[in-house]
């Protein structure tokens, strides 16, 4: 049997009885905007512990039928047989606490700024860093998220040399932070005349969006330059200086928006500038924490690689939890909730491990 804090359960259970009195007291309207997104929040875990405490005095019962001398034989054999349903489903709901249980990622039901950079393979890498863009377009559509696209260098012969963009929607960075990493694509260019399988690679980054009250960015902190902004090819060229880089000077980390409204790119700049930085203290807290980063399977190390698309075996393989499926052209329609699932199933499990070390 799977060892709970019952302490902690039933806290869970007392708050989430006050908050339902609170509630029908009708308190002013932001006081119960609060209160209902916590209550709704706790309504999963409330529901799978008042289900595990039924089953539990069910299997008392059946024990106590069962010792019982008195219980006739029909009454014992049908007792013996519920039993074992009974304590798998305890065993289920156990297990599914445990896992509402673990510690929350603060970031996980934000939005995230998503980054794709072309790596090795010249043109290819670019078409492929296009191919994986649209291929989170379409995953983040199935999700009913939003993607605009914040910057975007386009390759030469198609595809993007880098692209950054906004996905917007609840849960966003929880179920996209694993994607973090080089991605690498085994497949025959359209330009290749003999046959022959390259090799490229993309570097995907996934950053939680974050908001001022998380990071504080002094304005003698950064240096803000504007240039003129030009497109792909020379097209969409501005005849005024509407691009904007910004510097944060104690990191050396720059920004740069360069569509046609300055003050737009501005904007645009500081909510990247600001994503960057959070994600900087969120993994200086991690190293604090752990000197191993062995849980963080989104750790963010963007030099890891992760994942291989292998387009004349239709094979995706990823390289983390040993994950392999022959289904991607599924995939790159945005198909990811089978790889998804199982990091976010591999996070946990070791999530559970080191708390029982623990």
């Amino acid at each position: 049997m799977i060892s709970l804090p019952r302490d902690r359960m039933d806290q869970v259970v007392k708050r989430f009885e006050m908050l339902e009195a609170q509630m029908a007291a009708g308190p002013a309207p932001d006081a119960y905007v609060r209160m209902a997104s916590e209550y709704a929040d706790m309504q999963d875990m409330v529901a799978k512990i008042r289900a595990l405490r039924g089953a539990e005095q069910e299997e008392a019962d059946l024990h106590a039928m069962l010792e019982d001398r008195a219980t006739d034989a029909e009454m014992r054999a049908l007792a013996e047989a519920d039993l074992p349903g009974v304590e798998e489903k305890i065993e289920a709901l156990q297990k599914g606490i445990q896992i509402l249980l673990l510690p929350k990622d603060a970031a996980d039901e934000r939005s995230a700024i998503l980054e794709i950079r072309a790596g090795t393979g010249g043109d290819e890498a670019a078409l492929f860093a296009g191919d994986l863009f649209r291929m989170y377009e379409r995953y983040a559509a199935g999700k009913g998220w939003r993607v605009e696209v914040a910057s975007a260098s386009e390759g030469e012969m198609g595809g993007y040399k880098e692209i950054i963009a906004q996905v917007a929607g609840k849960g966003v960075f929880a179920h996209m932070k694993f994607e973090s990493g080089v991605h690498r694509v085994q497949r025959v260019p359209e330009t290749e005349a003999q046959g022959r399988i390259h090799t490229s690679a993309a570097t995907v980054a996934v950053l939680p969006e974050a908001e001022e009250v998380d990071i504080e960015i002094r304005p003698e902190d950064i240096r803000i330059d504007t240039m003129r902004a030009s497109g792909a090819g020379g097209q969409h060229v501005n005849t005024t200086d509407s691009a904007v880089r910004i510097t944060h000077l104690p990191t050396g980390i720059m920004v740069v928006q360069a569509e046609k409204s300055q003050h737009q790119n501005r904007a645009r700049a500081m909510q990247i500038l600001r994503a960057k930085l959070y994600d900087m203290e969120r993994s200086r807290a991690a190293e604090e924490r752990s000197e191993s980063r062995k849980l963080q399977v989104g750790s963010g190390d963007r030099s890891e690689r992760i994942r291989t698309y292998n387009f004349p075996q239709g094979r995706l393989t990823d390289h983390r939890i040993n994950l392999t499926l022959y289904k991607l052209d599924r995939v790159m329609e945005g198909e990811l909730d089978e790889v998804v699932d199982a990091l976010i199933a591999d996070h946990q499990s070791k999530l559970l491990a080191d708390m029982e070390e623990g």
